[in-house]
């Protein structure tokens, strides 16, 4: 009876603490209900009303539909003073979490504006620092959604200390795992460094902003009038500073684009990028560049039309579009493969190599080198830009960054001279003697020092004007000078270009070079880092 009796209390208990159960549950969906909803429509219509959509808005477009799980959703801060311990909501102003974007994992913070203004405070930096490590731990991309006030003044430096916590993660990830920034609102001092750490930054035209100092500052101390726009909008960076990488009307299509870029990027370091399609063929001729690049060395053309005839499906994605447009850096397939593509652009100050070029390039070829992308580079360059600007800004120190860069590359790298290819930017623009793994030309290449018409008027100077009709001596030397030294086989002859091909081969070509790199290794030496000319 006893045993019966305590089966039955047992029972009865079981029963009691299930409906607990149910009602803890019940309070539980309760409560991330409220936490999902944050301050109510009324600051969400005016987050709409900027043209801004919410945090969660912005996740459901960015992952995978129902993929996205949060982490630390109900924390809240534990400041106090000012007012703080009476407005305590729940995530704090960031929603973190993970998904997947294209069926591969994702994680990613967003601020939400609505509450304190994203600003950052003690909890809200913990949950991005948690955020971090365990996208590092996983081995997968972090995504930074970024629409914030900076630093949350009524918690002082604790607040500033969470920044600091940010940097160094960004820091310790660079070259690990992708990191991307989206700035969809403002972000301003101490906050806009993080931005700058990562590998690539996507603005909004009219919603985002990013400064070290705002406009009132600046006009209080340099007397210039200036508005948020022009000081840190999207075409500010994305044309002047080179601070953002792309620049989109709306925020859908910014995040549609980011969603885009993860698809084509590995997941780490240790993994390669995902293959594409190959249904594009590898062996398809190229006739139409016969017809597309003048031969002409000064005549000029757009690169990116030779870019789409090259790879598959003649789709390229490319960085930094509207900075320093005479060199083009775009991430690419070739037979399947991801490459990353950097090449001058003659329509733009002829393909010259200029501080903003070689800085543009330089990060990119890093990037690319980090995450194991093979680099293409099609040259047609006539120099470095002169100038007493250009050195006075320093472009023996910035042309030394590419140098650098692409010295310091353990990937498959080809070269294609397209045309000319002139001095030391030559040598710079991967060239054989600086450890391109192949060299390839066109029969339209001009390799030399300098363009023929520099050398002669160098070195016929005297004998061009003591002549007695100098213009038809500097023409008869002139066309000596390329016949001797510029023809199209000399480099090849002398073992600096692998070898001379026709254009129309030239995807082919590309491919079957890539395939014969795909499992190339590089030793370097031991040292703890390198000393890059910064």
């Amino acid at each position: 009876m006893l045993g019966r009796r305590n089966q039955a209390t047992g029972a009865r208990g079981e029963e009691s603490q299930l409906e607990s159960l149910r009602e803890r549950a019940t309070e539980l969906a309760a409560i991330r209900a409220l936490a999902e909803a944050g301050p109510g429509e009324r600051a969400t219509a005016a987050q709409h009303a900027k043209g801004k959509l919410t945090a969660r808005e912005r996740i459901d477009i960015l992952f995978d539909e129902g993929s996205f799980c949060e982490v630390e959703g109900l924390r809240r801060h534990r400041a106090t003073g000012f007012g703080l311990e009476d407005k305590k909501p729940y995530g704090d102003g960031v929603v973190t979490g993970w998904g997947t974007v294209h069926g591969r994992t994702v994680f990613t913070y967003a601020h939400d504006f609505r509450i304190f203004g994203g600003a950052l405070g003690e909890a809200h930096a913990a949950k991005i620092h948690k955020l971090m490590d365990l996208a590092e731990a996983a081995g997968a991309p972090i995504v930074g959604l970024c629409d914030g006030a900076g630093a949350r003044i009524q918690e002082g430096v604790t607040a500033l200390a969470g920044y600091g916590g940010i940097f160094k993660r960004n820091v310790r990830n660079s070259g690990v795992i992708p990191q991307i920034s989206v700035i969809l609102g403002p972000c301003a001092g101490g906050a806009a460094y993080s931005p700058a750490l990562t590998d690539f930054v996507f603005m909004v035209r009219g919603t985002s902003q990013m400064f070290i100092t705002g406009p009132d500052v600046v006009q209080a101390v340099t007397g210039e009038a200036v508005t948020m726009e022009h000081l840190g909008g999207a075409d500010s960076h994305g044309g002047e500073s080179g601070v953002a990488s792309f620049v989109y009307d709306d925020e859908r299509g910014c995040l549609e684009d980011v969603r885009h870029l993860l698809s084509l990027l590995p997941s780490n370091n240790r993994e390669l990028a995902p293959a594409g399609d190959l249904d594009d063929p590898a062996d398809r001729r190229n006739d139409r560049l016969l017809d597309l690049v003048p031969a002409r060395p000064t005549q000029g053309y757009d690169i990116r039309e030779v870019i789409e005839e090259i790879v598959d499906h003649g789709e390229y994605f490319e960085v930094h579009g509207q900075w320093a447009q005479n060199m083009v850096c775009a991430l690419a397939r070739l037979g399947g493969r991801l490459v990353g593509l950097v090449a001058n652009q003659p329509a733009h100050l002829a393909g010259v190599l200029d501080i903003g070029a070689s800085e543009k390039a330089a990060r990119f070829v890093q990037f690319c080198d980090a995450f194991s992308i093979p680099l293409v580079t099609l040259i047609d360059v006539p120099g470095f830009l002169p100038g007493v600007d250009q050195e006075h800004q320093g472009i023996i120190r910035h042309g030394a960054k590419l140098l650098y860069a692409y010295c310091n590359a353990t990937v498959p790298r080809i070269s294609l001279v397209l045309r000319k290819a002139y001095g030391g930017a030559y040598i710079v623009m991967d060239s054989s003697s600086i450890g391109a793994d192949v060299a390839l030309a066109w029969p339209s290449n001009e390799i030399a020092v300098m363009g023929a018409e520099g050398a002669a008027n160098v070195i016929f100077r005297r004998e061009i004007a003591a002549s007695a009709d100098p213009e038809a001596t500097r023409a008869q030397r002139i066309k000596e000078y390329q016949s001797e030294l510029m023809h199209p086989y000399y480099a090849a002859e002398r073992g600096l270009v692998d070898d001379v091909i026709d254009p129309a081969e030239t995807r082919s070509r590309l491919i079957a070079t890539l395939a014969m790199l795909h499992a190339k290794t590089a030793p370097q030496p031991h040292r703890k880092h390198g000393n890059l000319p910064l």
